[in-house]
C-alpha cells in the first residue's frame, strides 16, 4: 500500500478513537486538557476570503439569473423572521428577509457569534435580495445568494472583526467591501449540495432483504439492503449511516438513463457509479467513475430481479433539480439504487481507498451497534477524512467540484 493511503487510513482510525472525538456532549472529556480559544484575526480592509473572485467554483460559484417575484425559482427564497437581526428593509417590501436557505442558516449563525462576540449588539442587514435593480449586473443580490452587513451600534471598528466572524459561519464568500459594510455570499442551493459530496435523490428507491423498496430517507441503521460485493455478485449488506443528508437542499443530479432493462439513476456529479465501456466486460471488472462523466454508449450494471446483476447500455444522461440529497453508507460500500448498482462514495475516483478508508467507521458501528437519531448535514468522519485526503493525496485525485468544499 502506497504510504500516503496507508497514512489516510491511520490517520482515519485516531480521529475515530480519539477522546477528544468521542467527547461529544457538553463540557469537556475528563483527564483531557483544556484547550485555548482559537485567535480570530480581523480581515482587512479590501481583503476577501477565500481569496478569489466571488463568482469562481472556490467562492461562492457562478451567477445563475435574476429571480423576480413571479419567476418559477422565487419558491427557492425564504423570508428571515430572526428576532437577532436587524433587518433594514428601506425599500419596505420586505426584500431584505428574503434570501436562499443556505444564505439564511449562515446568517442565523452570524447572528448568534455576533451577539457572543459584542454583548448588546445584534447583526443588521442593510441589503439583501434585490428586485430594484440597484446592483451591478450579475451581482448576487438579485438570487438571495447575498447580504451586506453591519452591526447594529454601527461602530465601524467593529467590521473587521464582523467579516471574519462571517468566514466563520460558513459563508463561502466575505468581502470588507466598504467602510460602511461588509458583504458576504453563497453558493447556489442545488450547486452547494452537489459540491459537498455523492448523494442521490431523497425518494430515490433501496430495495431490502425482503423484497420490500423503500426510499432512502427512511433507511434506518441495521436494514440490510441491495448491493455489490466484491466479486462483482449480488448480496444485502447493512446499512450504517449517511454520510451526507440534506432533506431540504435543492439540489442538482445527473441523470443515466438505460433502456435495456429500463432504468433511471438520478446522483450527483461527484459520485460514483460502475461503469464499462462494453457489455462483454465481467461485473468484477466495472471500474468506479464520476457520474458526469458517464456516456450514453457506456454500460452501467443493473439489478435483473432473479437474474442477479447485469449490463444495461447508458441510452441518455441529462440534468434535473430535486428537493433532498441523501447519501447513504454500507457495509460493502456499495448500494442498489433505483435499480442500478452504485458506489457509497464520491469525489475520489478509487473504490477501493474509500472503501479502507472508512473501515474504521464501519468497525465502530460494529463494536458500538447503531447510533441515535442522525442530525443533517455532512457526517464528521466523511468531513475529518476529506480534508485529510486533501493534506495527503495528488490534487488530481478529487472530482473538481470537490474543491471549494474544504475551502469553505
Amino acid at each position: 500500500m502506497k504510504p500516503a493511503r496507508l497514512l489516510l487510513l491511520l490517520s482515519g482510525c485516531a480521529l475515530l478513537l480519539a477522546p477528544a472525538v468521542r467527547g461529544c456532549g457538553p463540557g469537556r472529556v475528563v483527564g483531557s486538557r483544556r484547550r485555548p480559544p482559537r485567535k480570530l484575526i480581523p480581515l482587512a480592509y479590501k481583503q476577501f476570503s477565500p481569496n478569489v473572485p466571488e463568482k469562481t467554483l472556490g467562492a461562492s460559484g457562478r451567477y445563475e439569473g435574476k429571480i423576480a417575484r413571479n419567476s418559477e425559482r422565487f419558491k427557492e427564497l425564504t423570508p428571515n423572521y430572526n428576532p437577532d437581526i436587524i433587518f433594514k428593509d428601506e425599500e419596505n417590501t420586505g426584500a431584505d428577509r428574503l434570501m436562499t436557505q443556505r444564505c439564511k442558516d449562515r446568517l442565523n449563525s452570524l447572528a448568534i457569534s455576533v451577539m457572543n462576540q459584542w454583548p448588546g449588539v445584534k447583526l443588521r442587514v442593510t441589503e439583501g435580495w434585490d428586485e430594484d435593480g440597484h446592483h451591478s449586473e450579475e451581482s448576487l443580490h438579485y438570487e438571495g445568494r447575498a447580504v451586506d452587513i453591519t452591526t447594529s451600534d454601527r461602530d465601524r471598528n467593529k467590521y473587521g472583526m464582523l467579516a471574519r466572524l462571517a468566514v466563520e459561519a460558513g459563508f463561502d464568500w466575505v468581502y470588507y467591501e466598504s467602510k460602511a459594510h461588509i458583504h458576504c455570499s453563497v453558493k447556489s442551493e442545488h450547486s452547494a449540495a452537489a459540491k459537498t459530496g455523492g448523494c442521490f435523490p431523497g425518494r430515490a428507491l433501496a430495495t431490502l432483504e425482503d423484497g420490500a423498496r423503500t426510499p432512502l430517507w427512511a433507511l434506518r441503521p441495521g436494514q440490510r439492503v441491495l448491493a455489490m460485493d466484491g466479486a462483482g455478485k449480488p448480496t444485502y449488506s447493512d446499512f450504517l449511516t449517511f454520510l451526507d443528508k440534506e432533506p431540504r437542499a435543492l439540489t442538482s443530479f445527473h441523470v443515466i438513463e438505460t433502456l435495456e432493462p429500463p432504468r433511471r439513476l438520478a446522483l450527483t456529479p461527484t459520485h460514483l457509479l460502475f461503469m464499462a465501456e462494453n457489455a462483454s466486460a465481467p461485473a468484477s471488472l466495472y471500474r468506479p467513475t464520476f457520474a458526469s462523466r458517464v456516456r450514453p454508449g457506456h454500460f452501467v450494471l443493473v439489478a435483473a430481479g432473479g437474474e442477479g446483476l447485469q449490463p444495461a447500455e447508458v441510452v441518455g444522461v441529462w440534468n434535473r433539480r430535486d428537493v433532498g440529497a441523501y447519501a447513504p453508507l454500507t457495509r460493502h460500500g456499495t448500494l442498489v439504487v433505483d435499480g442500478v448498482v452504485a458506489s457509497c462514495f464520491a469525489l475520489v475516483q478509487d473504490q477501493h481507498l474509500a472503501q479502507l478508508a472508512f473501515w474504521p467507521l464501519r468497525l465502530y458501528h460494529s463494536l458500538v451497534g447503531w447510533p441515535g437519531a442522525q442530525g443533517d448535514g455532512v457526517h464528521w468522519y466523511s468531513g475529518l477524512l476529506y480534508r485529510l485526503g486533501r493534506l495527503l493525496l495528488p490534487p488530481d485525485s478529487f472530482h473538481p467540484l470537490g474543491v471549494p468544499w474544504v475551502e469553505s
